[in-house]
């Protein structure tokens, strides 16, 4: 894999793995809602199992066996994972729930103001100082918060919960350091609860409330290729942030949110009421102003890019 690019050069097929997972990140909505008759638990069940199946395998196939002892053997990385393990499921459990219950468009206000929540979480948690830029955008944003939650009548806590799971995942992750591969790292964070999610499976079965077997091959297929789903972005999104900066990373994953809150609005016609046109309108006014700020102060351009492996 070629080096990751530090210059403003751009890689054709970078670019094009970029587009490639990000838009496969935005379309999870269709892919959940396909399999929507096994209902949101049984989906995480598979995803979870069939996610650690498959990256097991890549571990064999692409040679990172060796890679996967040095981590295990690391107490350190191994908790760390394990503590990322139960939030990437937490996420995947709440965005799956939403995206059957009618909240894609607060899934995709979730990953917009994620970018605000990781500021926040860099400030309480690692102290960091913030910049009048970002002061100001994370002023709009809690305005955005305030004006749908008052507008819609209730706390949008589907956004607020993937944004906080996704943003402490991220934490987690930051302290892990860069010291894992993608594959392996979700190779662990998914085995720790893989037990689990195969006893709940096969106690489905038995009870004969399992829907895997119970409405045809397609189901059947889909809930299978839970874990190819869930791994072919994140495969794609490590070949593309090898070759093309990473500040072209962060612009290009707000592409994923867009697409949510397309289908929300669009395919699934959810309510958007004046006041969340308005609190939305706010939140990209909040990016645009943060996203400047940090092209500005490149030091520290993985503030832009959200990590991958919880995506969705």
């Amino acid at each position: 894999m070629p080096d990751r690019p530090d210059s403003a050069a751009l890689d054709s097929r970078g670019l094009a793995f970029a587009f490639a997972a990000y838009f496969l990140w935005g379309s999870f909505p269709l892919y959940f809602e396909a399999l929507s008759a096994a209902g949101a638990f049984e989906i995480i069940g598979h995803r979870v199992f069939w996610t650690f199946v498959f990256c097991l395998a890549g571990v064999l196939v692409w040679r990172e066996w060796s890679h996967l002892r040095e981590v295990l053997a690391d107490r350190r990385l191994f908790w760390g994972l394990t503590g990322a393990g139960v939030l990437v499921t937490l996420n995947w459990s709440i965005y799956v729930w939403g995206v059957l219950n009618d909240h894609v468009v607060d899934a995709a206000l979730g990953y917009f103001i994620n970018p605000l929540v990781t500021v926040t979480l860099a400030v309480v948690v690692l102290h960091e100082r913030l910049r009048t830029a970002q002061k100001l955008a994370l002023g709009v944003g809690s305005l955005a918060v305030v004006v749908i939650a008052v507008g819609y009548g209730q706390i949008p806590w589907v956004a607020l919960s993937l944004a906080a799971s996704f943003g402490l995942y991220g934490l987690v992750k930051k302290q892990v350091g860069g010291r894992v591969t993608p594959l392996v790292g979700l190779t662990i964070e998914t085995a720790i609860l893989a037990p689990v999610a195969l006893a709940f499976l096969v106690w489905l079965q038995v009870s004969g409330t399992s829907s895997y077997l119970a409405h045809g091959p397609g189901l059947t297929i889909g809930l299978s290729l839970a874990g190819v789903v869930t791994a072919i972005p994140l495969l794609l999104f490590a070949a593309a942030s090898a070759r093309i900066p990473l500040s072209m990373m962060g612009l290009i994953q707000y592409l994923t949110p867009l697409i949510q809150f397309s289908i929300g609005v669009w395919v699934n016609h959810e309510a958007m009421p004046t006041s969340r046109w308005i609190g939305f309108g706010l939140v990209w006014v909040a990016l645009i102003v943060l996203t400047v700020d940090s092209l500005r102060n490149a030091r520290r351009p993985m503030e832009l890019v959200g990590d991958p492996e919880v995506m969705n």
